[in-house]
């Protein structure tokens, strides 16, 4: 059974979420800051966490951070419509998805389990070869990726994208394209979610990110991984 932190300052929020989670057969935990979700995680081993971003004593962004340190779990972050500026640091800083208040039980619900299915690929050890491009090697049975010569750590959003690519170097996706394929559901603002996780992917397998050796973007169509390339 998956068990799911539930962080929220608005108690009415986190029980309302229990029920359509535990309704699914989901096992829930409860927090209502950033400080006691971290506290949380450190004593139980949870499968997803959903986290608002406006709390009190710590906030989401901040919490998230601190998350990141200890694991790689899953992150879906809980915002309100006013909140767009937050929703992008959020992914910036390591959320693999948002949904919006006030949310649809039944998407939260799909988000959700897209993630835990995700997730658990990336945990899975089943073997599926070693995919390299340049300097860059990720392989998908022990579900890991070095680059810049040293092991980076990926959320399972940012693994999905970078195996995509890998396994098509030179072939040019587009932010929709990507997000159907990774999620395999409706590409509704894609654009500026896949941007965020591309921006994120950049920072961990470029020398320099700002002038990307393997992570191009094809302006006006997508982005593509280039072939032959080393770094040094």
């Amino acid at each position: 059974m998956n068990k799911i932190l539930i962080c929220d300052d608005e108690k009415d929020i986190v029980s309302a979420l229990k029920i359509y989670l535990e309704a699914e057969g989901f096992e829930t935990v409860s927090a209502y800051n950033g400080a006691e979700a971290i506290e949380k995680l450190k004593k139980e081993q949870c499968d997803l966490v959903l986290m608002d971003i406006m709390m009190p004593v710590m906030d989401g962004i901040s919490a998230m951070v601190a998350i990141r340190d200890i694991c790689n779990v899953p992150i879906i972050l809980l915002t309100a419509k006013s909140e767009d500026t937050d929703k992008i640091l959020g992914l910036n800083v390591g959320a693999d998805d948002y949904v919006t208040k006030p949310f649809n039980p039944l998407e939260l619900i799909a988000r959700v389990k897209a993630q835990l299915r995700r997730y658990t690929r990336l945990g899975s050890a089943e073997p599926s070869g070693v995919i390299r491009v340049g300097d860059i090697e990720l392989d998908d049975a022990k579900k890991t990726v070095v680059a810049k010569g040293s092991e980076i750590s990926l959320t399972p959003t940012e693994y999905d994208i970078l195996k995509l690519l890998l396994s098509h170097p030179g072939k040019v996706f587009s932010p929709k394209d990507i997000y159907k394929t990774i999620r395999n559901e409706s590409p509704y603002g894609a654009e500026g979610t896949v941007a965020v996780h591309i921006r994120h992917l950049r920072e961990k397998i470029e020398i320099d990110p700002a002038s990307p050796t393997y992570l191009k973007v094809v302006w006006g169509q997508g982005y593509k991984i280039e072939e032959g390339k080393k770094y040094g």
